[in-house]
């Protein structure tokens, strides 16, 4: 069976209900976790919560979220760096962390490793349409990106749109201003050539209308641009939950169809939860790291340890590594 190291010290309600997330995932999923951060106070958890055979490793120390996100490889006490060292050593099989994202990413990046045969790991996330998700990467991991580096980008998503959330030859666009060939930065323009020179199924520039429209199975960007598309989407799905709610307070008559739209409305807001995710992958890591929330509760924690275990059950790397060596033009592989 795998087992996920989960650093338990990290995020706004830690170790709280990162702990009860542990609990959640092996009760409800049959996951297995390594809870590590301060053993004391996860072990009282655990008893109050009849959950004292889950596995705990301890840390004396915390990465904070305002903290420099180099700092965790000073800290090697760090729950965060001890969990992503048992992730190196093999004694673990994944990583999932509230904590400090930029934090997270180095230890993904330098403690962890990624494959040989891609030289950034990306973020990358599955943003709802309506006809199913569309794959946007890099949303943050990398701010300052090549070409070379946003055609592996483009591998590593019509990887996962394949192998996670198996659609066929995924059509992949480079995220641009205008539709057309020539549209766009010096980066998007330096890019198309390799893409449309690449064995991928791409189609052209993707414009910021198509994110949410489900004319591209795979859209990347550089994690700037990613990171702000990311970051605008999750504040505007609850801007519109709650301008709704103030809307159906004004008249009774607003009440009642907003008591028949309940079911309707509680599925769009489902699909707007972060906690329904889990949290985002690094993708390219020689093992699963996924970062979720700083307000991740339990249930969020449940779905990242799913999620982690999503792409070891589907081979993720393996994949990955194939796909890099097949799907890129010989000129430019890394």
């Amino acid at each position: 069976m795998t087992r996920i190291a989960v650093d338990c010290m990290g995020g706004d309600y830690a170790p709280e209900e990162i702990v009860k997330g542990c609990i959640l995932a092996y009760r409800e999923l049959g996951l297995e976790s390594i809870l590590v951060g301060d053993e004391e106070k996860i072990g009282k958890i655990l008893k109050r919560e009849g959950a004292e055979n889950l596995s705990v490793v301890h840390a004396e120390g915390i990465i904070q979220m305002h903290e420099p996100p180099s700092n965790v490889l000073r800290k090697k006490d760090s729950s965060l760096y001890i969990a992503g060292k048992l992730v190196r050593e093999g004694l673990a099989d994944g990583l999932v962390s509230a904590g400090n994202t930029g934090a997270v990413l180095t230890v993904g990046k330098f403690v962890v490793g990624s494959i040989d045969e891609l030289e950034r790991p990306p973020i990358g996330v599955a943003l709802p349409n309506p006809k199913g998700k569309t794959v946007l990467l890099d949303v943050g991991a990398n701010v300052d990106c090549k070409p070379k580096h946003l055609l592996q980008f483009a591998v590593v998503g019509h990887t996962y749109a394949e192998e996670i959330l198996n659609i066929k030859n995924p059509r992949v666009g480079i995220l641009s201003i205008g539709e057309e060939e020539g549209k766009g930065n010096e980066l998007v323009k330096d890019t198309y050539p390799l893409l449309k020179v690449s064995k991928l199924n791409f189609l052209g520039n993707a414009e910021g209308r198509d994110i949410y429209a489900g004319t591209f199975d795979v859209i990347v960007c550089d994690g700037f641009v990613g990171n702000v598309i990311l970051k605008a989407s999750e504040s505007l799905g609850f801007a519109v939950l709650q301008m709704i709610r103030e809307e159906v307070e004004k008249s009774f008559f607003a009440k009642l169809g907003a008591l028949l739209m309940k079911p309707a409305l509680n599925n769009f807001k489902k699909k707007a939860d972060f906690a329904e995710y889990g949290g985002i992958p690094l993708l390219g890591a020689k093992k699963p790291v996924i970062i979720t929330h700083g307000r991740a509760n339990a249930r969020a924690i449940k779905n990242a340890i799913r999620v982690a275990n999503e792409f070891l059950a589907h081979h993720f790397n393996e994949r990955l590594g194939e796909n890099l060596r097949r799907l890129m033009p010989q000129e430019v592989k890394v």
